[in-house]
This record gives C-alpha cells, structure tokens and sequence, in this order.
C-alpha cells in the first residue's frame, strides 16, 4: 500500500475528508529522504501551493504521524524534524548537540542487542527510536581552535 492510500485510509477511518493539500505535502516528504522542519517543509509547499497556511502544514504533519507514515526525530536545541517511515529500512541517529548536524546509521548489532534486551524484559518490541547525542568532529575541531 503506498503512503497516500495510507494516509486516505487513515483520514476517512478518522472521519475526515480527503485532502489535496494533505496528500501534497506528503507527496512533498516523500520526494526526498531529507529530515524536515514543519517550517522546511511549509517553505517548500508554499512554492508550489501559495495560499496553504502553515496551521496546515502542521496538522498534516501531526496527522501523518498518527497513522505512522512518518515519525519525529528530537534533535538537539529542541528542534523537530520529521521524516517518512520506511518499511523496508530501519536506521537510527547520531545527533551533534552543538551544531544539530544528524547522521542516519543502522547496525545489525544494536538492533539485536535491543531485541535481546527487550527479550529480557518480557517486552514485545513495537517500534523504537534509537538517537545518539553527541559533539561531531567539526565542532570539536571549532572548540579546540578556540
């Protein structure tokens, strides 16, 4: 099922009315696997569709949320960036606390520790978000020239 019949599924089970404007700004995600603010991704819609308000943009995104297309990623200097939900992939982040700089990565090994770790738990894993924070090499460089 594509993210669109996703997201039309979703809309009418919730009693809601499909939406050209909604379906738009998904389609404008989707374009590109670039981590977003509701801001990034106002800008990029108002180019194509100038009278959307950016009230829009940020219940769709809310929206597509909730039906797990695409989820939140907390970045540092509380920033939110949104990315689509990939089944086919899964990775995690790093992410510079200086900067906001985010690196996706994906380890075998940590997805199995987490499976394990959840085993040990008596949890059933669901879903997950696996974020590093740290300092990246350039703003250490930046702080030691200093």
């Amino acid at each position: 099922m594509s993210a669109i019949e996703k997201l039309n599924d979703y809309v009418k089970n919730s009693g809601l009315k499909i939406s050209s404007q909604r379906n738009h700004i998904l389609e404008i995600m989707e374009s590109e696997h670039i981590h977003r603010t509701v801001e990034d991704i106002y800008d990029i819609v108002k180019k194509s569709n100038p009278e959307i308000g950016i009230a829009t943009v940020y219940r769709t995104v809310k929206l597509l949320c909730d039906a797990g297309i695409a989820k939140e990623i907390h970045m540092s200097h509380d920033v939110t960036r949104y990315e689509i939900v990939s089944e086919n992939s899964h990775h995690d982040h790093l992410i510079c606390q200086n900067c906001g700089k985010f690196v996706e990565i994906e380890s075998d090994i940590i997805e199995k520790e987490q499976s394990k770790i959840a085993a040990k738990n008596d949890f059933e894993l669901t879903d997950h978000c696996h974020i590093l924070y740290g300092i990246c090499g350039d703003c250490r460089k930046k702080n030691k020239k200093k």
